[in-house]
């Protein structure tokens, strides 16, 4: 059993998907132990840590699990699942929007991903994470998602850009001006 489960953890990703779409589930509860912090972050980021996001976090899994046959690896796996995960998030913040007055309309409804620090920082962390998190909130969510891709979860201007379907340029665009937008709103507050 024990070199079963290596066989998983040694595996890349496209054997996994290989696996998993001839119906091998344990090579899918390895791609979701690799990925589910990912999609966490990206859920709970954009939703807060809600039952909902945990719910949606197990939808992305879902949706991953009935889509591995139509994967055709012209990108990362992670890429793809990531891909998912902000559809879905967006798809519910759709449905629920009026409740969401913190964010503000725009032509194509993006909304943000953060995670600023954990929650074992001291006091003063915490208030400097709630009050970044807020003015996050109050950017412009096409401006809030690049910033918080590219500045809180690392990924690169070309990730970024094929993760939201955007120019390379666009996203350059829309990180410089939201980062303008945080400073101001950081000013004022």
């Amino acid at each position: 059993m024990q070199k079963h489960v290596l066989k998983y953890k040694e595996a890349d990703d496209s054997d996994l998907v290989k696996a998993s779409v001839e119906g091998d589930k344990n090579a899918f509860v390895e791609i979701v132990n690799r990925y589910r912090q990912m999609v966490a972050r990206t859920v709970k980021g954009m939703l807060g840590d809600t039952v909902f996001a945990e719910d949606l976090g197990q939808e992305v899994f879902i949706n991953l699990y009935n889509s591995l046959s139509g994967f055709r690896g012209d990108s990362k796996l992670s890429t793809y699942i990531q891909k998912i995960a902000v559809n879905l998030t967006l798809n519910e913040i759709k449905r629920r929007k009026r409740f969401f007055s913190m964010f503000s309309r725009t032509d194509d409804n993006e909304v943000v991903e953060y995670n600023v620090a954990d929650d074992s920082d001291n006091e003063g962390k915490r208030e400097a994470r709630e009050l970044v998190n807020m003015a996050l909130m109050r950017l412009e969510p096409k401006f809030r998602i690049v910033v918080a891709m590219r500045l809180l979860q690392g990924y690169s201007t070309r990730e970024t850009a094929e993760i939201l379907n955007l120019p390379v340029g666009t996203v350059l665009s829309r990180l410089a001006r939201g980062q303008e937008q945080l400073k101001k709103i950081l000013k004022a507050q």
